[in-house]
């Protein structure tokens, strides 16, 4: 049970990490306008409005790696076969994207590839478990 909380909170950890970067990467690539502070809501939602689609892209990019790194760092941590560390970092990332649409002026696009690309926690604990001997559970 210790192992699949540790393993939880780790996958949580890689997935922000990941995330992180990956945003960073995007911002790099595609910076936002001057004097623009990502910090504030309503400067945030403007920016959203008016960013390039490969901008956003890279939001959609991060969360598909971070989910894909979460779900595999979870269940090699879990060592074991079970589903529920990958579901719920899935799950509560998944959430905090939905907020997150729902509090910025997101494209459908944007809607649907950001919902879908948490399911790749589970291609994350899918390698994970072929590259591993998990036990049963």
């Amino acid at each position: 049970m210790l192992r699949k909380i540790a393993a939880v909170i780790a996958g949580i950890i890689v997935t922000a990490v990941v995330l992180g970067i990956v945003q960073w990467l995007g911002r790099q690539a595609y910076p936002p306008p001057m004097g623009a502070d990502l910090n504030d809501t309503e400067s945030l939602k403007n920016y959203v409005e008016t960013a390039p689609f490969m901008a956003l892209f890279f939001v959609i990019l991060s969360y598909a790696a971070g989910a894909f790194c979460g779900g595999f760092t979870a269940t090699k941590i879990a060592r074991d076969s079970s589903r529920a560390p990958a579901f719920i970092i899935g799950a509560l990332f998944a959430l905090i994207s939905i907020y997150m649409m729902l509090t910025l002026p997101t494209p459908f696009w944007f809607w649907v590839l950001g919902l879908a690309s948490w399911g790749l926690v589970m291609a994350g604990r899918s390698l994970a478990r072929s590259t591993t001997s998990l036990q049963k559970n």
